[in-house]
């Protein structure tokens, strides 16, 4: 059984492993809110690609269309041509 002179010791130690473990505490706490801030940025920042993605997609020229047009255009090219000599 420990004696009477053991116990500020003890209560020593226990106070250092109470403030490192409060100082651990403390910081595991604090990296798991950055990582969360990064987080919700990085889907702000996905969610805004994707939009800019979606508008590009709309805005950009069919291109098949497109080429169906000019073969279409160059056969009555072709054929007027053919016709008219």
């Amino acid at each position: 059984m420990p004696t009477d002179a053991e116990h500020p010791v003890v209560h020593g130690e226990l106070a250092e492993l109470r403030r490192r473990l409060d100082v651990a505490h403390a910081r595991v706490e604090g990296g798991l809110a950055l990582l969360n801030h990064r987080t919700e940025e990085t889907a702000k920042e996905v969610e805004e690609l994707s939009s800019r993605v979606v508008t590009l997609e709309h805005a950009r020229w069919p291109l098949p269309s497109v080429a169906a047009l000019t073969a279409v255009g160059a056969l009555v090219v072709a054929v007027w041509q053919a016709l008219g000599r």
